[in-house]
Formats: C-alpha cells, structure tokens, sequence
C-alpha cells in the first residue's frame, strides 16, 4: 500500500480518536464510539494480520425518544473505518445501524452503507475487490459493561454484489470492540 493511501485511510480513524470526546461534550454529535481489532475470515486470497477498526455512531432521526415499532424506522448513522496493520488491504465506511435490546444488558445490531478500499481490484495475491466502492454490511452482538462501556463481537463483509465489473472476492472480518456510549 502507498503512502498516500495509508494516509487517507489513517486519517479518519485518527480524526475520530482525537475529536469524539471534544464533539460530544460541545454538540452531543455522536452517541457512541467503538475502538478494537479485526482478523479476516476469508477463505481462499486471506488477509494477513489484524485490522485497527474504529467507528462513531449518531442518532439524527431521534430514535432513542422513538417508542416500539418507531424505533426499528430510525436507524443511528456509523462512520468508521479498518486499518491494516499488515499492508493488506484498509477501508472506510458509513450508513445507517438498527439496534435492538435483548435484555436490559444485552442487544444486537446490524448495519448497512458504502465503503471505500484501497485493496487490489483484479490482480496479484490479495482478494480482488473488482471497484473501490463496494457495499459494506455488519452484524454484531454486544453486552453492556460498567457505566456507559460495552464489548461488542462483530463480524462485517464489503463487496460491490456482483454490480461491478471484475472480480468480487469480498472483504470478510470479524472481531472484538470496546465502545464508550456518551
């Protein structure tokens, strides 16, 4: 991965570490903000290493006033991003997540938007991605710890559905992130 590139996908996730806590206290901006490491779970062309993930999470539509069914109508909005430690390929994101309380302690999720790579489109040993715009969804199951602390257990997958050209081997991750809700 060049330079650049590591750059432009470094800067997202170090921009979220540094402004989240500034953010809230000012506006209440964002709600949530969720630090941990990914592997990969792929088969075939695996990556390598662990992945730095980070992602903030907002809540425009009001949906933690929203009662019952109303709820499920007002997904938060994510932004985040996956970072290589290895060289293989890094990835930023954002869309809409629905979570849903199991217990008062436990709650699942899941998420759906865009990313953006910087991974091989169609050649070498690395998945093949086919375009830089790929489709990016996740799933994750987490419990509340004590004060505002959770530990989530995610697993996430990035590829464009066959709506490219080229190859679509996908990006699946999977792994563990401690949030902070504010």
């Amino acid at each position: 991965m060049t330079l650049p590139a590591r750059i432009a996908l470094a800067a997202p996730l170090a921009f979220l570490s540094m402004v989240a806590t500034p953010i809230v206290a000012a506006e209440q901006l964002f709600d949530d903000a969720r630090f941990g490491v990914l592997t990969s779970l792929d088969s075939g062309r695996k990556e390598n290493g662990v992945f730095l993930t980070g992602m903030l999470l907002t809540d425009p539509f009001g949906r933690e006033q929203a009662t019952g069914v109303e709820k499920a109508l007002r997904p938060r909005l994510h932004v985040g991003g996956e970072l290589s430690t290895t060289g293989e390929t890094s990835q930023v994101y954002a869309g809409f997540s629905w979570t849903v309380p199991v217990t008062r302690n436990v709650f699942v999720e899941a998420g759906f938007g865009g990313a953006l790579h910087d991974g091989s489109l169609d050649s070498g040993d690395d998945p093949q991605l086919g375009c830089r715009a790929l489709f990016h969804e996740y799933v994750a199951a987490g419990v509340k710890l004590l004060g505002n602390w959770q530990l989530l257990a995610q697993a996430g997958h990035s590829s464009h559905a066959n709506l490219c050209d080229g190859p679509n081997d996908g990006l699946t991750r999977a792994g563990l992130t401690v949030g902070y809700r504010f």
